[in-house]
């Protein structure tokens, strides 16, 4: 899977993802401006160029009165590509969620977390996105996400595979459940997001939205198929009716942010079933 994904983040999609910051990696001076450069990577968005990128970046920072840095956005189209940019000092850092940048920490001993306080609380929502004609589907994710957040077993499931997961090892691979003659889901996924969205060193997709949508397959008695896609091709995949649902990140729209920079025409997004906060990723000093 490869992402994109900000303001209470780019759920970018995030794709995770959006990101910001002021400290860390190669910083240099605008002879112009005099102020700090800061390269950070990051998922591409559908709907915004890197210069549109860094101008929304500008403006939130002068919005939370935060010191201004110039942040040069590179879009990379995923993970694996962004994390390489950092480790070759293309970027200074990469923006990301909490649960990945603490998995990718506990991977990876180059890497650390880049405090940037003014980006505390910058948080987005995931969920399914589906074709806008495919009402029954988001109808029936909408009831059983719904029926999970009210009986716990959404919060069990996040506690297991997410919160209290050990970030060092891989999770277990998970089945999904056969149902003979039953309808058939494809859900695509991208890997970008670990452990919430991760395929495993075999091509085997592992991780909470693995244990998510076995839940979902026994609730609606279907089955589910994965489609391993990248993170860039996510909207088309599901326009061409290669896939049925998607993983998306929600970017919360405001006057800075607008409401379809991460959203193409066409689809429909579910309610949304787990949250969480920017964070920004650097190479230790």
């Amino acid at each position: 899977m490869r992402l994109k994904k900000f303001f209470a983040a780019m759920c970018t999609a995030a794709l995770l993802m959006t990101g910001c910051g002021s400290d860390g990696g190669t910083e240099t001076k605008d002879p112009n401006s005099q102020a700090t450069i800061n390269k950070i990577g990051m998922i591409a968005h559908l709907n915004a160029s890197e210069k549109q990128m860094e101008e929304y970046l500008f403006k939130i920072q002068e919005r939370m009165r935060a010191k201004v840095v110039n942040h040069i956005p590179v879009f990379y189209d995923n993970l694996s590509l962004m994390e390489m940019g950092l480790e070759a000092g293309n970027v200074d850092k990469i923006s990301t969620y909490k649960c990945v940048a603490d998995y990718l920490i506990a991977n990876n001993d180059k890497f650390e977390i880049a405090h940037d306080d003014w980006i505390e609380g910058l948080t987005d929502n995931f969920c399914f996105a589906v074709k806008k004609e495919d009402s029954q589907l988001k109808a029936d994710l909408d009831k059983v996400i719904g029926e999970m957040k009210s009986d716990g077993s959404l919060a069990k499931l996040i506690s297991e595979y997410v919160t209290n997961v050990d970030k060092g090892k891989n999770p277990p691979k998970i089945e999904l459940p056969k149902v003979e003659g039953a309808d058939t889901i494809k859900v695509g996924v991208t890997g970008d997001l670990p452990p919430l969205d991760l395929v495993l060193a075999d091509g085997t997709p592992a991780g909470f939205n693995t244990a998510l949508l076995a839940e979902i397959a026994k609730r609606l008695n279907k089955n589910i198929e994965l489609v391993q896609i990248d993170s860039g091709a996510r909207a088309a995949a599901l326009n061409s009716d290669q896939i049925d649902v998607i993983f998306w990140a929600i970017v919360p729209a405001n006057e800075i942010l607008p409401a379809d920079i991460d959203k193409p025409e066409g689809i429909e997004l579910s309610e949304p079933y787990f949250k969480d906060d920017i964070a920004h990723i650097k190479l230790k000093q």
